[in-house]
């Protein structure tokens, strides 16, 4: 099991990244969630086996086809989120 929380960077609000993030995750069956943040980074917690997660971040690496990802900066986390599926979530 892994748990990453990933912070990208780039052009990634506006251009249905998170939409195509909520897609991908659940594609790929992990948990978490995705949100916008104020400062025009994209915010996401991934959680599930090792494989899906690292296909998470390759995703997360390119984005949707209209975002520019310039960076994603990732950390381990200690503990899962205790959700049930990949959300979206509001800006924070």
């Amino acid at each position: 099991m892994a748990v990453l929380h990933l912070i990208i960077y780039g052009k990634v609000q506006g251009v249905y990244y998170r939409d195509s993030a909520v897609a991908t995750a659940r594609e790929l069956g992990v948990k978490g969630w995705v949100r916008n943040r104020n400062d025009g980074t994209v915010e996401a917690v991934v959680c599930g086996e090792v494989d899906a997660v690292q296909a998470f971040v390759v995703w997360a690496h390119r984005g949707s086809p209209a975002s520019r990802v310039d960076r994603v900066e990732q950390q381990e986390l200690a503990d899962a989120p205790e959700l049930l599926t990949f959300e979206r979530r509001s800006t924070a």
